[in-house]
């Protein structure tokens, strides 16, 4: 690992970062759900002296929140006029809540979006076009994944990758080293086995994995079987391949290497009190490298980050940590539009950012901070470097799939945790509620 970020270098960053576009579930929690009504902030002077106050929303962990925080009581320091009233918490609930907010057209001014969201809200013409944004410093890649029809309606804040974390302390006291090449998916179940072997009965060695959607994608990627769901919305899950997953998951249950399921349902990410990793019950844990921070914020200097097993291909990918769009229902889109333009490009507003949102997409402000990056920061960036290895291109959803991944996928899967559904009831049930998606 010290390799590989001795040899990062700014534009290995961004070409990483380029290699894929945004989006997926695998998402970001919170230690602490909070909402706020506080003053917030800009460093561009703004056009006009008329009174404006922001509505902004994103999900996040505490560092997440802090940071942007003082980036907005920055942004109203230096535009007296322009105030905010951000709400804020973790991931759990956050679409719902926006879901609702914009149905009755009560969306908040800028909206953090996940890319896995993006081509149902511009379907229903909810977002607007952000196009005047200055994105002249991100990747390309990066600024195409936030258009819809030649316009952009989402601006991306971060690079981002998929892989794992985990505990180096445990991993250091059972003596087991990591190779550095990567692992194979058949090695990994190896490895977990002879760890299990060490461990105490109560301890395990990963989160079950059964019901986590993108960890399985990895799989069948790594396979090269492609998306379980097609860019263009159809469904491809290979009976076959999540069969062996879903039985490898069956069997790591019953022999304790990785938790009971009313265990593993408890299990909250960055929760002080119920992160089956922070509370010592678990060493791995699948995760985006923007989050690893996070993690490491809580757990300081216990966490380490490694790249998805593979197969045949690579089960990692790249993309955009997430997007700050405006709502179509706004009274203030020029306002608004500003405030992202300068979140994205200005100096001071990028030190306080720091990677609480991932790699800072702008070219410029990433060379600004690299030289200052602490031990947390490095950790995203080696994620990304591991992951930039056979990096499968990312697909951030197809329109109307949603409800599948975050309802239909968990409930599937709880009840074969659970016992109460056999794994090819499963298939079959997962199939049948396809068809209610499929165009």
């Amino acid at each position: 690992m010290a390799t590989m970020r001795r040899k990062l270098t700014i534009a290995m960053v961004t070409t990483a970062i380029g290699l894929s576009l945004v989006g997926c579930g695998a998402a970001d929690s919170t230690p602490k759900a909070a909402e706020s009504k506080s003053p917030s902030s800009t460093t561009n002077a703004t056009t006009s002296n008329k009174p404006v106050k922001l509505r902004i929303m994103w999900w996040g962990s505490q560092p997440r929140h802090d940071a942007t925080l003082k980036m907005l009581d920055l942004y109203t320091k230096n535009n007296p006029n322009v105030t905010f009233e951000p709400e804020y918490s973790g991931f759990d609930g956050y679409i719902d809540k926006l879901t609702t907010q914009a149905a009755a057209k009560n969306a908040p001014d800028i909206i953090q979006m996940d890319a896995a969201w993006l081509a149902d809200w511009n379907a229903r013409g909810q977002l607007a076009d952000i196009s005047s944004v200055n994105e002249k410093d991100v990747d390309p890649k990066l600024v195409e994944a936030g258009k819809y029809k030649d316009k952009q309606t989402a601006v991306p804040l971060g690079g981002n990758a998929w892989g794992l974390i985990y505990d180096k302390g445990s991993l250091d006291k059972l003596g087991i080293k990591l190779p550095a090449e990567g692992i194979t998916w058949d090695a990994f179940f190896t490895l977990a086995k002879d760890i299990k072997s060490k461990l105490d009965k109560d301890h395990y060695v990963i989160g079950d994995f059964a019901r986590n959607r993108d960890m399985y994608t990895s799989y069948q990627l790594s396979k090269g079987k492609g998306y379980p769901i097609t860019p263009d919305g159809k469904f491809n899950f290979d009976k076959d391949t999540w069969l062996a997953w879903m039985k490898m998951a069956e069997d790591f249950r019953t022999a304790g290497i990785i938790p009971p399921a009313d265990v593993s349902v408890s299990d909250v990410d960055l929760d002080p009190k119920q992160d089956l990793m922070l509370t010592g019950k678990i060493i791995f844990k699948a995760a985006h490298a923007a989050q690893a921070s996070s993690w490491d914020s809580l757990k300081p200097g216990s966490i380490g980050v490694y790249a998805m097993p593979k197969d045949k291909q690579g089960g990692s990918w790249l993309k955009a940590t997430f997007f700050f769009s405006v709502s179509q229902d706004s009274q203030n889109k020029e306002e608004a539009k500003k405030f992202i333009d300068w979140f994205i490009n200005n100096p001071e507003a990028g030190e306080i950012s720091g990677t609480t949102r991932g790699v800072p997409v702008s070219s410029k402000i990433l060379a600004q901070l690299q030289p200052k990056f602490s031990s947390a920061d490095k950790l995203t960036i080696d994620m990304i470097n591991m992951a930039t290895q056979g990096a499968q291109q990312f697909n951030p959803g197809a329109k109307g799939w949603n409800n599948f991944d975050t309802k239909d996928y968990k409930a599937v899967t709880e009840s074969i945790m659970f016992g109460k559904m056999k794994i090819e009831q499963g298939f079959d049930e997962l199939k049948k509620k396809s068809a209610e998606y499929e165009k």
